[in-house]
């Protein structure tokens, strides 16, 4: 049976590597879980069980891409967008060559910041003003 979560098992084809217990399925199950745009609360067992830490990113990094999150990262500054990119090519260059970062270079949990949040929370709010518009 799937290691998987129940109505998760469905979308990996049977007998793929992922099925076969590649070591990054926590971080796609995550990226799965993720699809409604709000971050997951991990707390520090959770965040290990996940282990996207070993591959450098963040929380927040995780976040599948919905327009409001599309729209919140095209509005972060220059810089934590290049860090954002930098953090991502890396864990798929990681994920390629089956690797993880050193243990010195894990992102701790008390570095792991919403640094997105503060953007996503923004776009929201104005979507949800222009339908509150829209209706009236």
């Amino acid at each position: 049976m799937s290691s998987l979560p129940k109505g998760h098992a469905g979308a990996f084809p049977e007998g793929s590597r992922w099925r076969q217990g590649h070591r990054l399925l926590p971080l796609l199950v995550c990226f799965k879980l993720c699809a409604n745009g709000i971050t997951m609360q991990l707390d520090t067992t959770n965040m290990v069980s996940v282990g996207y830490n070993k591959y450098g990113l963040l929380r927040d990094d995780l976040l599948y891409e919905t327009e409001d999150v599309k729209e919140a990262i095209r509005r972060l500054p220059e810089d934590l967008y290049f860090e954002r990119c930098f953090r991502i090519k890396r864990a798929m260059d990681l994920t390629m060559k089956h690797r993880i970062l050193p243990k010195e270079e894990w992102v701790k949990y008390e570095e792991d910041g919403h640094y997105l949040q503060p953007y996503l929370k923004e776009v929201i709010r104005e979507r949800q003003e222009r339908e509150a518009w829209k209706k009236k």
